[in-house]
């Protein structure tokens, strides 16, 4: 495991470029008081708006552990990780949690997805998508439980728009965000009071997950995507809540987002 990053300082930061995803997630400077971020464990953190969320913890004083399938470029704490393999994402929370000396909280950032008509996309495929998305995000937050509910902590899953509303040619996703949802609303009932839970609905982003899509479902250069960064600042808010106090549940998204209602 990396040792995490130094402090980042603000005057290094930059705006967004005209073409965002050449210029990476922008970090932000949240101004949102609130408790210390501490120890931070965000999955895909090495792209994405996992990339984003680690950026913003560090930029406002925490530190960010990964779990991926690769190091991240800013050399925060790292546990490499495939987190389909449920059993491995449970291992990989206790390594990083005792690297760490403990957790303060989780983020759920990592996803896949694979589009095509049910019948178009093969068994493995469509699965693979749901142990990652769906899978992985219990295994992560089931090993991570008694790290949280000894401080107090928090969980922030990452779910999407289209956990709410289905698409043709997304089943697979659908399915495991639809998931995510559920499983989110009904782990924060069995713990409330013990550990802070929030329920991100993410619209769509500039960032490179569209990439390895077939071009006929990639989005166009005209799309309403919003910024990565924007939805780690909102990230930012709810890991930062008081004791007593929680976000729990949130929808962000490019003003123009067309999934969302």
């Amino acid at each position: 495991m990396n040792s995490p990053m130094p402090a980042v300082d603000p005057a290094t930061v930059h705006p967004a470029t005209v073409d965002p995803l050449a210029a990476g997630p922008q970090p932000r400077i949240s101004s949102w008081p609130g408790r210390p971020l501490g120890t931070v464990l965000v999955t895909g953190g090495s792209s994405g708006l996992g990339a984003a969320v680690a950026d913003a913890v560090a930029l406002a004083g925490g530190t960010p552990v990964v779990l991926d399938l690769k190091a991240p470029d800013a050399g925060y704490g790292f546990v490499e990780v495939d987190l389909a393999d449920s059993a491995a994402a449970e291992g990989a929370v206790a390594r990083a949690a005792d690297d760490a000396g403990g957790l303060d909280a989780v983020v759920t950032a990592a996803g896949i997805d694979r589009c095509g008509q049910l019948a178009d996309v093969s068994t493995e495929e469509w699965e693979r998508v749901v142990r990652v998305n769906l899978l992985g995000t219990a295994a992560v937050v089931r090993a991570a439980t008694p790290h949280l509910e000894r401080v107090h902590g928090t969980v922030v899953t990452v779910a999407s728009t289209l956990g709410l509303r289905a698409l043709p040619d997304a089943s697979a996703y659908c399915a495991s965000k639809f998931g995510v949802i559920g499983f989110t609303r009904a782990f924060a009932a069995e713990t409330a009071g013990r550990i802070g839970v929030t329920l991100l609905i993410p619209g769509g982003m500039w960032t490179h997950f569209f990439d390895d899509r077939p071009d006929q479902y990639k989005p166009g250069s005209d799309a309403a995507l919003n910024d990565p960064g924007e939805t780690a600042d909102a990230v930012l808010y709810a890991l930062t809540r008081p004791a007593g106090s929680e976000v729990r549940e949130m929808v962000v998204a490019a003003s123009a987002e067309t999934s969302w209602p």
